[in-house]
């Protein structure tokens, strides 16, 4: 796991043609950072309307705030404006494209306070900031396997090295599945509940299979047949079969499954033990849709369990 984070100028330049932002002063400020998990979860937040008592990191200046402004008294104003610029925000934004104060400008060129002008009202501002700034600074992580779409959901296929990753992924992609990510899928929570996963910009489209190498994917199987990022919702792990038979025949009933943790969440886990003449592509298709049917709430063990129960209930002592 890794912090992400952003400089005044990067954001500038992923939200310049969107907002329509100019940038008016502050220029040297562009290498002002934040970082993920630099900010408390509540307060301060990463993009609000201006904010003097918890100041944003990105203070978005609409109307009714430039209006306050306005009604202070020089000394107040004055006071004012030297607090936000002593919070060093990651920029200052004007909506609409209002008219900027000259104080306010001379004092963010001094500072070297980043400060924009966009045509967008404040609430387009702040929606747009908010939600790329989350999910810029969101917590991500990078794992091992084969991340791939089976039947629309988000499949990662872990285990060992040699245990047959890329070669069960060769077999998904002839069956119709699609490749998001080989080797180093990449993981955000872009919310309390949803890891998006993503393929890194070096491994785009690649696959490395043992014998045959680097293979590309796309231009073998078409456009169909890789995925841009999708949503981790099952880890299939394959794993070298026990030497000793299981001691929880329990388990020969509701299959080897349990969870995983990933960042904050707690990912479905089915284990697969890798043996000579077993269809390891059909399995994961059948624990794929096992998968689907559980979240449906049916469980298939849990039926049979109760059946069971029911007939020896019937047959008395």
């Amino acid at each position: 796991m890794w912090n992400a984070s952003i400089t005044a100028r990067e954001l500038f330049e992923q939200q310049q043609e969107k907002l329509g932002l100019r940038w008016v002063a502050g220029q040297n400020g562009g290498n002002r950072e934040i970082e993920s998990g630099g900010t408390n979860a509540r307060r301060p937040s990463l993009a609000g309307y201006l904010n003097a008592v918890y100041p944003n990191k990105v203070q978005i200046l609409g109307s009714e705030e430039l209006a306050w402004l306005d009604s202070l008294d020089p000394r107040q104003r004055w006071e004012t404006i030297e607090k936000i610029i002593q919070a060093r925000p990651l920029a200052l934004v004007i909506s609409k494209n209002q008219s900027c104060p000259e104080d306010l400008r001379a004092a963010a060129e001094e500072s070297d306070t980043p400060l924009w002008v966009s045509p967008r009202r404040g609430h387009e501002l702040l929606n747009h900031l908010s939600y790329h700034l989350a999910r810029t600074l969101a917590p991500r992580v990078t794992l091992h396997g084969v991340f791939m779409e089976i039947y629309s959901i988000g499949v990662l296929i872990t285990g060992e090295a040699g245990s047959g990753k890329s070669e069960l992924a060769l077999e998904l992609l002839s069956r119709g599945h699609r490749l998001v990510a080989d080797d180093a899928p990449e993981f955000t929570q872009i919310a309390p509940d949803v890891l998006d996963g993503t393929c890194p910009e070096l491994l785009q489209d690649l696959l490395e299979v043992r014998g045959l190498g680097v293979l590309n994917v796309r231009e073998m199987f078409g456009d169909t047949a890789v995925k841009r990022n999708k949503y981790l919702r099952l880890i299939v792990h394959l794993t070298r079969p026990m030497t000793e038979p299981s001691p929880h025949g329990y388990e020969r009933l509701t299959g080897d499954s349990g969870t995983r943790q990933v960042l904050d969440l707690e990912v479905p886990l089915i284990t697969l033990p890798v043996m000579p003449g077993r269809n390891l592509a059909v399995l994961t298709e059948a624990a794929t849709r096992l998968h689907i049917l559980r979240t449906k709430g049916i469980d298939p063990a849990a039926m049979f369990i109760a059946r069971h129960s029911s007939l020896l209930e019937r047959r008395g002592p």
